[in-house]
């Protein structure tokens, strides 16, 4: 048998965890001062890339691609060479991998905050930005089937499949979410509409969870947990239950982010079936991960990277236990739009993959820098500040969702709203969000403890250098099962099947609920007196988008008494066909505006959006002075247009060929709707008499940016029949 000798690229793996040690700090500093930004919401004031919505996405995005997906990347580097028993397929694509992927963080890092968004949840980067990301994710994949291909060892370990399915479910979830036509280099429109694009958004929204949050860091548990454990996995058989289990029911759960929407309700349904079987592969998962550790309890006690392993995937088994209960239709009805979301999304991100990914820097850094660890002591001070941290965040979260629920929802006697004005839920949990922002604090002090480690024990080590390793060459592997075998043993040893199978695992479920949303129109019943928005209304709906407000209001209400007495008509999947993207939200922080056009005057909306505490005492809102001050540029307007016209907008020619000119008409009659007010009237001539007298620059009001989005808001909900509500939709 010949015996071969070979080189474990180690360079790239710690190119990866320097890399993941960088973006988490990053990413945990951008969410902290968004927590502090609830109690002192004219923090960053007047400076618009450090606004609330522009940070927002800033932080989820830094959170979940640049610290988790740098920790999968250094973890799936560093386990698939040794379970391979083979180097990376090529060096070449390794290094355009690991620079590739900074790029990109460094290109979200930069648009953003400048306003460069989708407006879609987990997918908010521009298009040539998800071109990068589909180039760099498809080197990957060739970089990890590549190894597979050449490797020595027979049978592909449990943690192989699960990186698979990663590879392949994330590249078909991003390619067809982020289907988009481009308008100009940093802007586009999706290529579906209203409930369409929520039904693809939230396919892709769940599954990202799903399949860059969960099935790596499953891989990562199965080869990490028993070499920290020094254990065998608990189960094989188990571990082939919840993978195929897994990847197959997981694709089908996106509709449960919906109930109660527009989406019709067979999808909601199937939603809903296939999130609550979620249940038994996700715990059968959490179950081989913690029985792994059987005979291992007492160094559980004293090591501090298992007792980061063991809160992980307890709080894997928590998440995975609530995302199905959340997803009962009776559950989600208290829960969605809540803070509740937000606690059950921290336990997943901050106990599964921040301590998954704390447990394994432990591990590999002394192994690769062939020392030991610097101080377990403060190894196991970020351990108990950081679980403390993440105690302190959820569960004042729970306490707000649930008050933000029994105060929406309560009425008087009389039939009337008990809390009518939506800022008093507001004063109500703020105490919440100061416990929030304490136990945010902990967790990043705790992280920055781990890098102090890391840095010292680095320093006392020695240079990472590729480790020699030697293997049997692997002889031709038959393609026919031999006697005694299984099935499932024989898929083992064939990448390629083992990858198609996955495939179609996963497609499975998307095209039963995808196909017949897009091309059967009968779900999407269209409403005559709907009609596209106006260039001015387009335009606006545009800044709309760039300012981030999707993230702090809904448009969507549901069919429930009390949102339709404090809001107004429910929605209907007609209103929303020239939605491209839909606006629907996830976060209710503050209130539903669909049917907000035409509640309040011009000159409200100016004033609340200069100042929002002067309309609403109280308010958590940030100005936008800005957008008041900002002259609107409008020569993209007809390019928009015709981009509409290629999506199914119903412009005609004559619309885009008088498009300056029906916006100049629109912007002007607001400008005279804002001079009722003698107070702006006074200070408008004011400055415009300042800058003649000085030679200053001086832009008419028409023409900027806060007037655009006034006339998108004006015509919010006015396309159908409202009801009358009991309650002014004023506060934030």
């Amino acid at each position: 048998m010949e015996v071969q000798q070979f080189y474990y690229d180690n360079k790239i793996v710690k190119n990866f965890l320097y890399a993941t040690m960088l973006w988490g700090i990053v990413g945990m500093s951008v969410g902290l001062l968004l927590a502090f930004m609830f109690m002192f919401p004219n923090l960053t004031d007047g400076i618009s890339w450090l606004s609330f919505g522009r940070l927002r996405p800033l932080h989820t995005n830094a959170v979940i691609f640049a610290f988790v997906g740098n920790a999968i990347f250094a973890g799936v580097y560093y386990s698939t060479q040794r379970l391979l028993k083979a180097r990376m397929f090529s060096d070449v694509l390794s290094k355009f991998n690991f620079w590739g992927w900074q790029a990109i963080i460094v290109a979200a890092a930069i648009t953003l905050p400048l306003g460069y968004t989708t407006s879609k949840e987990y997918a908010e980067l521009e298009w040539p930005i998800d071109i990068a990301i589909a180039l760099v994710w498809v080197a990957f994949g060739v970089n990890l089937i590549g190894t597979m291909i050449k490797r020595r060892q027979r049978h592909l370990y449990v943690a192989i499949w699960f990186y698979l399915a990663t590879f392949v479910t994330v590249a078909v979830l991003h390619i067809f979410n982020s289907l988009e036509l481009p308008v100009s280099a940093l802007k586009s429109y999706s290529v579906y509409a209203g409930v369409q694009d929520a039904l693809v958004q939230w396919w892709y929204g769940h599954n990202a969870v799903a399949f860059f949050l969960t099935t790596p860091f499953l891989g990562l548990m199965y080869y990490f947990v028993p070499k920290a454990a020094n254990r065998p996995v608990y189960s094989y058989k188990l571990s082939i239950v919840h993978f195929w289990s897994l990847i197959f029911i997981y694709i089908w759960a996106g509709p449960h982010h919906l109930l109660y929407s527009s989406l019709p309700d067979w999808a909601q349904n199937l939603g809903v079936a296939f999130s609550v079987m979620l249940i038994a592969p996700s715990w059968g998962g959490m179950i081989n991960g913690l029985l792994t550790l059987r005979g291992a309890w007492d160094k559980v006690r004293t090591d501090p990277t298992l007792k980061f392993m063991v809160v992980a995937i307890t709080g894997y088994g928590m998440a995975t236990f609530e995302g199905p209960m959340l997803s009962l239709k009776n559950v989600n009805a208290i829960a969605h739009f809540s803070d509740w979301i937000i606690a059950h999304v921290h336990v997943g991100a901050l106990a599964w993959n921040g301590f998954l990914a704390f447990g394994m820097i432990y591990w590999l850094v002394p192994k690769m820098f062939k020392t030991r660890l610097a101080s377990k002591g403060l190894a196991n001070f970020h351990f108990w500040i950081g679980t403390l941290g993440i105690i302190l965040y959820a569960l004042p979260m729970y306490v707000a969702g649930f008050t933000q629920a029994l105060m929406w929802k309560d009425f008087n006697p009389d039939g009337t709203l008990v809390y009518g004005n939506f800022l008093e839920t507001v004063n109500e949990i703020m105490p919440m969000y100061w416990m929030r922002a304490i136990g945010g604090s902990m967790y990043i002090i705790g992280a920055c403890v781990m890098v102090y480690n890391v840095v010292v024990t680095i320093k006392q080590g020695t240079k990472v250098e590729d480790e020699l390793a030697e293997a049997a060459a692997l002889t031709r592997v038959s393609k026919r099962r031999t006697a005694g075998e299984t099935y499932h043993t024989w898929l083992e040893r064939k990448p390629i099947q083992l990858t198609i199978l996955a495939t179609v695992a996963i497609l499975i479920g998307g095209i039963v609920q995808i196909v017949p949303t897009i091309l059967v129109k009968s779900n999407i019943p269209t409403i005559t007196s709907v009609k596209p928005y106006t260039p001015l209304e387009l335009e606006g709906r545009d800044l709309y988008i760039r300012e981030g407000c999707v993230g702090c209001h809904s448009q969507m209400i549901r069919p429930f008494r009390s949102e339709v007495e404090r809001y107004g008509e429910y929605s209907k999947a007609g209103e929303f066909v020239y939605d491209h993207p839909f606006l629907w939200g996830s976060k209710r922080t503050g209130p539903d505006l669909l049917r907000v056009g035409g509640k309040y005057s011009d000159n409200w909306h100016l004033n609340h959006m200069y100042d929002p505490q002067s309309t609403s005492s109280g308010s958590i809102m940030p100005a936008y002075q800005w957008l008041i001050r900002n002259e609107h540029d409008r020569n993209g307007i007809q390019g928009k247009m015709e981009a509409m016209v290629s999506l199914g907008v119903p412009y005609s020619e004559e619309d885009i060929a008088n498009a300056m000119a029906n916006m100049d008409a629109q912007a002007t009659q607001i400008e005279k709707n804002l001079y009722t007010d003698p107070d702006f009237a006074k200070s408008y001539e004011a400055d415009k008499k300042y800058a003649a007298e000085n030679g200053a620059d001086f832009v008419e009001m028409r023409d900027r940016e806060i007037v655009a989005l006034i006339a998108y808001l004006q015509r919010l909900g006015t396309d159908i029949k409202i009801k009358e509500t009991n309650e002014t939709i004023s506060q934030n």
